[in-house]
C-alpha cells in the first residue's frame, strides 16, 4: 500500500507528526496506526479467503476478468494503438525504423545497359515530441 513512499516522505510525515502531536503522543499514534493497518490487512485477506472458499473455481475466473479490466484501465491511447493496430511494434513512436527489406528481383531477361542502384525513399522528419 505504501510501497511508493520514500525516505524523504517518511521524514516529512514524522516532522509533521512531531509538530502536530508532539513528542509525547507521536509514538502512541504510530503504534495505533500500525495496529489499525495490520487489522485491516488481516480482515481483507480473510474476506478474500472466504470468497475463494465459497465461490470455488469461479473465483479464479472472476479474478482473471478483473485483471484484464485492470490492464485496460491502465492502457494509454499510445499503448492501445501499439497493441491492437501495430501488433506491439512501437517503432513508429520511438523512431527506430528498420530499413525496408529489398524486394526480390524476379527472373528478368538480361539487359545490356547497366541498371542504376535503387534509390531509398526519403524519410519524412519525425518529431517524437509531437506524438
Amino acid at each position: 500500500m505504501f510501497a511508493n513512499i520514500g525516505w524523504g516522505e517518511m521524514l516529512v510525515l514524522v516532522v509533521v507528526g512531531l509538530v502536530v502531536l508532539g513528542p509525547e503522543r507521536l509514538p502512541g499514534a504510530i503504534r495505533w496506526t500500525a495496529g489499525a493497518l495490520r487489522q485491516a490487512r488481516d480482515y481483507l485477506s480473510g474476506v478474500s479467503n472466504q470468497l475463494r472458499e465459497d465461490m470455488g473455481p469461479e473465483f479464479d475466473d472472476i479474478r482473471g476478468q478483473l485483471s484484464e479490466l485492470q490492464k485496460l484501465r491502465g492502457m494509454t491511447p499510445r499503448a492501445a494503438l501499439t497493441k491492437h493496430l501495430l501488433d506491439g511494434d512501437d517503432s513508429i513512436f520511438t523512431g527506430n525504423f528498420d530499413a525496408p527489406a529489398p524486394a526480390k528481383q524476379q527472373d528478368a531477361p538480361a539487359t545490356t545497359e547497366p541498371s542504376s542502384p535503387p534509390v531509398a525513399p526519403e524519410c519524412t522528419p519525425f518529431d517524437t515530441d509531437a506524438t
